[in-house]
């Protein structure tokens, strides 16, 4: 399993003193609140399921809407004119994964929208199979 590289340079929102004590962000009760809980930053398994529930959405989700908005905006041969443009969706996990800091978000995002696309092609044809062998 790979390591995540975690930099301790401080960011404009933590002002550094040189004192350790008082540099640590997670004792003052101001800035307490705007830091993401440890889930969100320590958890070893947060980012790989928020990346792979991200690809699945973004599979399942984001052509439906595309499409429902094309429908909606232009006539119907422009729309299906218009559709194969959602496969720009795919540069969104690859450009992730080209980023250093993204590139394990990015994976599992690409994970998560290869495999549903394999689950829905393999329920389709089992679906289909079934449909047309009891036709028969």
């Amino acid at each position: 399993m790979e390591i995540e590289d975690r930099t301790d340079e401080p960011t404009p929102a933590q002002p550094t003193t040189g004192d350790p004590a008082t540099d640590d962000p997670t004792t003052d009760p101001a800035t307490e609140a705007t830091l993401p809980d440890w889930w969100h930053r320590d958890h070893p398994v947060f980012t790989p399921l928020a990346g792979f529930f991200t690809g699945l959405v973004a599979v399942t989700l984001v052509p439906g809407v595309y499409a429902a908005v094309l429908g909606a905006l232009f006539d119907t041969g422009t729309a299906e004119d218009l559709f194969p443009y959602v496969l720009v969706l795919l540069a969104v996990p690859l450009g992730l994964i080209a980023v250093r800091r993204s590139r394990r978000f990015g994976s599992y995002m690409l994970l998560g929208m290869v495999l549903t696309a394999l689950v829905v092609a393999g329920v389709t044809a089992l679906v289909l199979w079934a449909m047309v062998s009891t036709q028969s």
